[in-house]
């Protein structure tokens, strides 16, 4: 079992930052991958950015250069450090875990999403 604890989410003029945070914790052997994913209302739950175990980073054109995901020493808790919100960042973002079970299988778990508002 895997449990993930958003947190960092809320309402922001545009300009403005936000930092989100994931906690992952639960029975398994490593975390492979953690990210974020948003959904707008009316749109399809699209990337925003993953970091690998290995710190390898993957993110979405349209935040380059204005958003930073990070993990803390543990790499169980993953950051997302938002700078420069615009209007159009206004969504629900869904921390994004893949782990290795105990098993050695590898299996995906999402948070249960957090309210970001971007407006004046």
């Amino acid at each position: 079992q895997v449990q993930l604890v958003e947190s960092g989410g809320g309402l922001v003029q545009p300009g403005g930052s936000l930092r989100l945070s994931c906690a992952a914790s639960g029975s398994f052997r490593r975390i492979a991958v953690m990210g974020w994913y948003r959904q707008a209302p009316g749109k399809q739950r699209e990337l925003v950015a993953t970091i690998t175990r290995g710190g390898v980073i993957n993110s979405a054109d349209s935040v380059k250069g204005r958003f930073t995901v990070s993990t803390d020493n543990t790499g169980n808790t993953v950051h997302l450090q938002m700078n420069s919100l615009k209007p159009e960042d206004t969504a629900v973002y869904y921390c994004y875990v893949e782990v290795t079970t105990l098993d050695y299988y590898g299996t995906t778990h999402w948070g249960q999403g957090t309210q970001v508002t971007v407006s004046s």
